[in-house]
C-alpha cells in the first residue's frame, strides 16, 4: 500500500532475458560472421573508393535511375564511401546488440569526486566491461573491426589528392619563350621599336595568346608585360640595358606583392606604382622596389628586334612572376 501511494517508488529493474546469443554458441558464432562480413564489406568499399578514384575521369558522366546524368565520379566515390561507413556502423550495432554483454546495472548516485572505493570499482567494471563484450575472445569480429578502421582513414587521404593539382614548375614559367614576338594588348598587333615613344607606358601580350582561349585568363595573369621605352643613359643597371633594346625595357606586370596588375607610370622619376598597396618600383634601376611591401624586383623580359623589325622575346622570364612562392628558391 505505501509503495503503492508513493509516485516516486523505486520501480526495479525487470527481469533479464537472455538473448539467442547468450544461450547458444552457435547463434553467437553466427553473429560473429555476420559483424565480420560487414567489416569485410567496408574494407572491400574503401579499396573500390580508392580505385573509382583513379579509374574515372572527371568529366564522364553516365545515367543512373532514377537521378538522370551524373558525374561516375561522383557517383562512384558517394556510393562506395557510404558503404564503407555504413557497414562499419553496422557492424558495431550489431556486435553491441547480439554479443556484448547487455545486462542491466543498476548503482547508488556518489559525490562526483569518487572515493577510493569507487574508483576500484569503477576500474574492475570496465574491466568487467571488456571481459564481457567478447573483444579478447571474438578475434575474428576484433581482427576485421581493426581492418575496417585501418582502410576507411585511406578514403580521407585520398581525397586530400583534391586539394588541387600539384603546381610542379608550373609557376615558374610563362607563354613567353624566344622568339615570340610582343603584341600589342589593346590592338592586338605586333609591336615595332618605333611604335613606342620615350616616357610612354605600352602593355604587351606573347604571341599566340587569344582572349577565347579556356586558360587565358590563367596565362596572362603571369605574361602580362608593360614596355617603357627610357633614354639609354638613364638605365642605371648593367643587365636591365643589355636585356633592352634602344632603350625599351620589359618588365612583368604582376606586383611581386600579391599579384596585382601595375598601370601607374610616372614620366620623370621611371617609377611605377602598383594601386593595390602603393608597392613603388624603379624601371631605370631593375625594376627594384623603393617603396611599399613587395619583396623583390619586378622580373625582366630579356627583348630584341628580329628580321622582320618586330619587337621579341628571347626567352622567358628568368624567375618566377608575381608573389614569392615556397618553391621560388
Amino acid at each position: 500500500m505505501e509503495a503503492a501511494g508513493n509516485p516516486f517508488a523505486d520501480p526495479g529493474l525487470p527481469p533479464h532475458e537472455h538473448r539467442q546469443q547468450d544461450i547458444d554458441e552457435r547463434a553467437a558464432r553466427r553473429s560473429e560472421r555476420t559483424i565480420a562480413l560487414l567489416f569485410t564489406v567496408s574494407m572491400l568499399a574503401t579499396v573500390a573508393f580508392i580505385a573509382s578514384y583513379v579509374a574515372f575521369p572527371v568529366d564522364r558522366i553516365i545515367y543512373v535511375f532514377p537521378l538522370g546524368h551524373i558525374s561516375a565520379l561522383n557517383f562512384s566515390l558517394g556510393l562506395t564511401l557510404g558503404i564503407a561507413l555504413f557497414t562499419i556502423g553496422a557492424g558495431a550495432v550489431h556486435w553491441a546488440r547480439t554479443l556484448m554483454s547487455d545486462v542491466e546495472v543498476a548503482d547508488e548516485r556518489h559525490p562526483i569526486e569518487a572515493a577510493p572505493e569507487v574508483k576500484a570499482k569503477v576500474l574492475e567494471d570496465f574491466a568487467a566491461g571488456a571481459a564481457e563484450s567478447g573483444f579478447g575472445r571474438r578475434k575474428l569480429a576484433r581482427n576485421t573491426l581493426f581492418g575496417a578502421l585501418t582502410l576507411v582513414p585511406l578514403a580521407g587521404l585520398v581525397l586530400l589528392r583534391d586539394l588541387g593539382p600539384l603546381p610542379q614548375d608550373k609557376l615558374r614559367h610563362t607563354k613567353w619563350g624566344k622568339g615570340k614576338r610582343l603584341m600589342n594588348y589593346n590592338t592586338m598587333l605586333a609591336l615595332r621599336p618605333e611604335d613606342i615613344a620615350v616616357g610612354s607606358l605600352t602593355f604587351a601580350m606573347p604571341e599566340g595568346m587569344k582572349e577565347s582561349d579556356h586558360d587565358f585568363q590563367t596565362q596572362i595573369a603571369k605574361a602580362a608585360l608593360m614596355l617603357v621605352r627610357l633614354q639609354p643613359e638613364n638605365i642605371k643597371d648593367k643587365r636591365e640595358l643589355d636585356w633592352s633594346h634602344d632603350g625599351i625595357v620589359a618588365f612583368s606586370k604582376i606586383c611581386t606583392h600579391v599579384g596585382c596588375p601595375i598601370n601607374l607610370y610616372e614620366q620623370q622619376t621611371h617609377h611605377v606604382l602598383c594601386p593595390c598597396h602603393q608597392s613603388t618600383f624603379d624601371l631605370s634601376d631593375g625594376g627594384r622596389v623603393i617603396f611599399g611591401p613587395a619583396g623583390h624586383a619586378l622580373p625582366q623580359l630579356r627583348i630584341g628586334v628580329n628580321k622582320d623589325g618586330y619587337l621579341e622575346a628571347k626567352g622567358d622570364f628568368a624567375e618566377p612572376v608575381g608573389p614569392a612562392f615556397w618553391e621560388r628558391g
